[in-house]
């Protein structure tokens, strides 16, 4: 009995000393292969991040994204991804050419509303008032040989009035002979025919105009200034504008005009015309 007892111990002393020596060979062989041990898995905390998107047309833009500080840090992780895409004004509204400002505000979740109506009321402009001048608009020069860019493309014959426009040079005299609603707009003359405004050139050769061409209006007392600040309040309430409410036709309503009769389907000519009235409800 006791033999049989120490052969067992000797026995089980040899599996333990065995094993022990092929877990030791297997660490080796490891280390021999360039081997690691398995990492224990990492937890990272996300503080969030932001993006700022730049462009206002269609095509390729850029994102700017910027991740904050971790924690410990004292670097913002900054990278760029190139996004191909297409903005709220489509490729035909963007190559329209016109004077846009570059800081024009683009709207991508704005939406189209068919049954907007909007009500026409009178703006205290003081455009009569020879002492008011306007800085921030560029005046434009008249050229006997001008005319409305991409307006050849437009469809339909309430665009042939932008089409066949060219400006005119007459004396106050000629003006007023064959004219009979002639207004002095923020220091210029306009005078009105089959519904539209054209700036009366060489009726004051001092005169200043900030856009040359015609400006749809339903009848003579609704002067051209009171027109555009329709508009741009109607585009304000829909989101499309975010200027002033001025009665100029300047770049920044331009633009905003252009974003807006593309979304409504219509010609993007950045003009105030016949069809973008009809569709603001104020023609």
């Amino acid at each position: 009995m006791r033999k049989l007892l120490t052969l067992t111990c000797c026995v089980g002393l040899a599996s333990l000393v065995g094993a022990a020596q092929q877990q030791n060979n297997n660490q080796q062989q490891i280390k021999k292969k360039g081997g690691n041990a398995p990492q224990q898995p990492v937890v990272t905390q996300q503080t969030g991040k932001k993006f700022k998107t730049t462009g206002t047309g269609a095509g390729t833009h850029v994102q700017n994204f910027q991740q904050p500080n971790r924690v410990g840090g004292s670097n913002t992780a900054k990278f760029h991804k190139t996004v191909t895409g297409q903005g709220n004004v489509s490729s035909n509204a963007s190559n329209t050419t016109f004077n846009k400002t570059k800081n024009v505000n683009v709207n991508k979740n704005l939406t189209v509303n068919k049954n907007f109506k909007f009500q026409k009321k009178h703006f205290n402009l003081q455009t009569n008032n020879k002492q008011v001048v306007i800085n921030k608009y560029k005046t434009v020069n008249f050229n006997q040989n001008f005319k409305i860019a991409g307006a050849y493309k437009w469809k339909g014959p309430k665009y042939a009035v932008f089409v066949n426009y060219h400006p005119l040079w007459q004396s106050q005299w000629w003006w007023t002979s064959h004219y009979n609603h002639i207004v002095f707009i923020y220091g210029g003359w306009y005078y009105w025919n089959s519904n539209y405004w054209y700036p009366a050139w060489g009726y004051d050769p001092g005169a200043v105009y900030y856009y040359d061409g015609p400006i749809y209006a339903s009848s003579p007392q609704e002067d051209p200034a009171q027109v555009v600040a329709n508009v741009q309040s109607a585009l304000q309430q829909q989101g499309y504008y975010q200027g002033e409410i001025d009665g100029v036709l300047g770049p920044e309503t331009r633009a905003a005009l252009a974003e807006y009769q593309t979304a409504q389907g219509i010609e993007p000519t950045g003009a105030v015309d016949e069809p973008t009235l009809e569709t603001l409800g104020m023609a």
